[in-house]
């Protein structure tokens, strides 16, 4: 999975319309292989990305968990803590 797609489903507050949009947007460019489109393909990449959106959205309406809902701090901290890891010198 691309890099810049994050997980949407299970966070509390659950996932705001532009989150899954700009999911949806990187999803799209990462398939097209294009960041901005030419004009003659504007039209056919922003249907693409509004598909995909719709698509998303109705994905994560109808998940269902026992799970706890995750908590985004926390999450942003482990991220953040495993890329210090990581790229640590």
């Amino acid at each position: 999975m691309c890099r810049n797609i994050r997980t949407l489903h299970n966070f509390e507050p659950p996932a705001t319309d532009d989150e899954v949009h700009a999911a949806a947007l990187q999803y799209v460019r990462k398939i097209s292989g294009s960041t901005k489109p030419s004009q003659a393909n504007a039209e056919a990449f922003e249907r693409a990305v509004e598909a995909v959106t719709a698509a998303s959205r109705e994905l994560l309406d109808a998940l269902v968990t026992q799970a706890p809902p995750k908590n985004r701090e926390v999450e942003a901290e482990k991220a953040r803590a495993r890329a210090a890891k990581r790229y640590a010198a």
